[in-house]
């Protein structure tokens, strides 16, 4: 009785360990998913902060806006691209890392483009603006051009693997259509194997047994045949003509 208790207790508490564990991966999944909609939602309102200042506010101000937004949409369509190809490339996972890296400088520049955007002093701003606007080049040109050779090596993977598809497409094409020959263009029966020994039958073989040796091309007697029997061998012969009675 005692053990049945104990293995009882034991489920009991593996049920709610379990039910433990369960809610907590729910729990964190869900945070998480929350955490990521606030991002892009707070995201979302930046850039659109942004563009509304690099329209709406002529210069620096204006030009700091155009700056943070450009940098911004270039390191995050290259983290998009690049996270959304090392799943199937894995050589795409050192351009990851040296896009970390890129991205270390990104986000320090932001920041600063960031403060001085409160920057009260409007003509040192304008003396910085020169080497700011060439950080953000430099930046922004490192990561289209890891952008772009992902996506063209993603690219020239999509089309070998199409030439191989349209190849084995041509062999098994080929392959259907088995009773074409490329040196005559002859079709149909002539093609198969033994076709070439398919000849028309022998009238002799299906000759009655009757007809004795005759039918078989053996050697003959000379002696005198009946002209009526000979004839009757082809139906395509004309009939004899009847004897006369006179």
């Amino acid at each position: 009785m005692d053990f049945v208790i104990l293995i009882l207790a034991l489920l009991f508490l593996a049920f709610v360990g379990t039910g433990a564990y369960l809610t907590v991966k729910a729990v964190g999944a869900a945070k998480r998913g929350v955490d990521r909609t606030i991002s892009q939602a707070r995201r979302t309102v930046e850039d659109t902060a942004l563009r509304a200042k690099s329209y709406g506010q002529p210069g620096v101000l204006g030009e700091l806006a155009q700056l943070r937004l450009t940098l911004r949409t270039s390191m995050r369509a290259t983290q998009d691209a690049l996270h959304a190809g090392v799943d199937e490339d894995a050589s795409l996972q050192e351009s990851l890392s040296l896009f970390e890296r890129l991205s270390a400088h990104g986000l320090e520049l932001d920041a600063e483009l960031r403060r001085l955007e409160r920057e009260p002093d409007r003509a040192g701003l304008s003396g910085r603006l020169p080497a700011l606007r060439e950080r953000t080049e430099q930046i922004t040109h490192s990561a289209d051009a890891l952008r772009w050779a992902a996506r063209d090596r993603a690219r020239r993977f999509a089309d070998d693997d199409l030439a191989a598809l349209n190849e084995q497409i041509g062999v098994e094409a080929g392959a259907l259509r088995h009773w074409t020959v490329p040196d005559g263009g002859r079709t149909g029966a002539a093609t198969q194997p033994g076709a070439a020994a398919q000849t028309w039958p022998d009238p002799a073989a299906d000759a009655s047994p009757e007809t004795g040796p005759e039918a078989v091309g053996e050697p003959q007697a000379i002696t005198g045949r009946d002209r009526e029997q000979r004839s009757a061998r082809y139906p395509w012969q004309k009939a004899p003509r009847p004897k006369s009675t006179s």
